[in-house]
């Protein structure tokens, strides 16, 4: 009869045959959920509806406009053009106005006078497509020549030579001569049908993010029910 010869203390048992540790496991799927989740196509960026703002410069060309209107103060012969039109969330790729920045052109007619400022305005409505199916035809382009005070933000020189204005509660401009005449910087595509549309971010305060939310739920609750699999089968592996 041969003797049964026992493994020394402390060494550990060679792994069976296509297994492997349940931490190994772990994190093994955890991998594969985390590349998952990354590999996933994200949603196509959606346009916004809006007002967008812009400052003259040389040669009649167009800077987007880095603060708000009611914060900008344009210096005596500026020129502020806007442009109503179906954008990506701000900045510089922006639809611009179609037309130059010439203020010698829009202040022609309009003399200088003491104590005021001149500010060229050019409003660009924008064309039928980026109106939309359901609203009006857009105006023509046209142009102002404000005569305000030296401290006159560009809300107040637009309020000037374009009323009525339209703002939302968040002060976002809705609307300039009262076109369009509903509406806020909706944003097109799937990503816009939302329970409440007052909550969506605009296109001055930064749009949605280009990854889906539920990828990160279905991911999670994957990663929970592989962690309480592993728990499981590491309880029944101790306990035979």
């Amino acid at each position: 009869m041969r003797p049964v010869v026992h493994p020394p203390a402390g060494r550990a048992r060679a792994p069976r045959a296509g297994g492997g540790s349940p931490t190994r496991v772990l994190l093994a799927l955890l991998g594969a959920l985390l590349l998952l989740a990354t590999a996933a196509p994200a949603r196509a960026a959606s346009g916004y509806r809006y007002w967008s703002f812009w400052r003259g410069a040389d040669g009649g060309a167009w800077m987007y406009q880095q603060q708000g209107p009611a914060i900008a103060v344009p210096p005596d012969g500026a020129v502020d053009g806007w442009r109503f039109a179906v954008s990506p969330d701000g900045g510089q790729e922006a639809a611009k106005p179609r037309a130059q920045a010439r203020f010698d052109e829009i202040c022609a007619g309009t003399p200088a006078q003491d104590g005021h400022k001149r500010v060229a305005v050019l409003l660009d409505f924008g064309t039928a497509e980026d109106a939309g199916s359901s609203a009006a035809q857009p105006p023509e382009q046209r142009t102002a020549c404000a005569s305000v005070a030296p401290r006159a933000s560009s809300a107040e020189v637009l309020a000037a030579v374009a009323p009525p204005l339209r703002y939302d509660t968040n002060s976002l401009l809705c609307a300039i001569a009262g076109y369009p005449k509903a509406g806020c910087a909706e944003q097109l595509g799937a990503a816009a049908a939302r329970p409440d549309s007052t909550a969506k971010a605009g296109p001055q305060t930064g749009g949605d993010s280009d990854s889906d939310p539920n990828i990160g739920l279905v991911a999670g609750g994957a990663l929970v029910a592989v962690l309480a699999g592993g728990a499981v089968w590491q309880a029944r592996r101790r306990n035979p």
